[in-house]
């Protein structure tokens, strides 16, 4: 939302979101182009010697990848969105103009912290010296413990009232996402005047803003990268309220490090039947057991290794297709149908 503004005001902004759905140039965006395949080649042999001599992981890689593209390409502005934590992500090098944490909830629990407490200090990490930092948050308690981390770092704090939504017309599906476009509209009028697009061109920003694979529908599709229990019940929510066309088929497919004892029942209450399946290009080690999991869930859920199969099943006399579980199952989904990955 906060890009779709910039863009909207006319300004050259990149965009730097991770993970990516099929391609890995996804992440990496200016004025609404890819980085050029030629482009991503060149960066990666000119860094390549200092990636293998720092023991840089893939993120940090494509990290330094982005930042040298968006560079190259003249951006005036990078919205960077953090992969994971904050204060040890490697987004963190940058000096930002504003910087702001949407929410804080218990995921990713064996690098940032067992507790709600320790997690929202790990994101209050990107909080700068005399930067504006903006809460989203609207938990008192780790609201308290945001501004208290970022006051130790001399950020000038604003938080956005508990029960304060963005009241105009906005783009993406799911009530979460009014409190979200709260946040970038705040991020947005934080700005130097320069970089600051005006309220029309914010109010068009956040109207057309389009994320793939966020409770995104594509005829008798609906794609949602939901893995964790917070985000099934997001997930939940939307189709409750928005009553999609029934039955509702979902397949699914799930990392077997993620919490699939509450996922698996949250998703049995809301649809009609579930394929569970392996996504293609989940990595091996976390590829999970579905016949452990079916056992768990009830009988009669019906196990298909074979993801394509799967789409097959699930597609047919349905009303409603979800395809749900991970970044892995949306990606692999849309990249097996015609026009459906985000890059064509």
């Amino acid at each position: 939302m906060v890009y779709t503004s910039l863009r909207r005001a006319g300004i050259s902004a990149a965009l730097y979101t991770s993970p990516h759905l099929v391609d890995v140039r996804e992440r990496m965006i200016v004025d609404g182009s890819p980085i050029p395949r030629d482009a991503l080649t060149h960066w990666t042999n000119l860094l390549k010697v200092a990636i293998e001599a720092s023991d840089a992981s893939f993120f940090e890689a494509t990290t330094a990848i982005a930042f040298a593209d968006f560079a190259a390409r003249g951006a005036e502005i990078a919205v960077v969105e953090v992969g994971l934590g904050g204060r040890l992500d490697a987004t963190n090098v940058v000096s930002p103009l504003v910087s702001a944490v949407t929410n804080v909830r218990l995921e990713h629990t064996d690098y940032l912290g067992d507790s709600l407490d320790q997690i929202a200090w790990e994101k209050a990490g990107i909080a700068k010296l005399d930067t504006p930092f903006v809460i989203g948050e609207n938990d008192p308690r780790l609201v308290r413990r945001l501004r208290e981390c970022a006051a130790e770092r001399g950020a000038e704090v604003h938080e956005i009232p508990a029960d304060h939504v963005y009241s105009g017309p906005i783009a993406l599906a799911g009530c979460y996402q009014r409190r979200n476009a709260a946040v970038a509209e705040k991020m947005l009028k934080l700005l130097p005047k320069e970089l600051r697009p005006d309220p029309k061109e914010i109010a068009a920003g956040i109207g057309s803003a389009f994320v793939p694979g966020r409770f995104d529908r594509r005829g008798k599709w609906l794609f949602d990268v939901a893995h964790n229990p917070s985000g099934v019940r997001a997930l939940v929510d939307q189709i409750r309220q928005s009553e999609p066309p029934t039955p509702i088929h979902a397949l699914v497919a799930m990392a077997g490090d993620k919490d699939w004892q509450t996922i698996l029942p949250l998703l049995i209450e809301t649809v009609d039947s579930i394929w569970l399946t392996v996504a293609p290009s989940m990595p091996r080690e976390r590829v999970p057991d579905i016949e452990q999991m079916a056992l768990f869930a009830r009988p009669g859920i019906v196990c298909e290794s074979d993801f394509e199969t799967s789409m097959d099943s699930v597609y047919r006399g349905a009303g409603t297709a979800l395809v749900t579980g991970s970044f892995f199952t949306v990606g692999d989904a849309l990249a097996r149908l015609p026009g459906f990955a985000p890059l064509g």
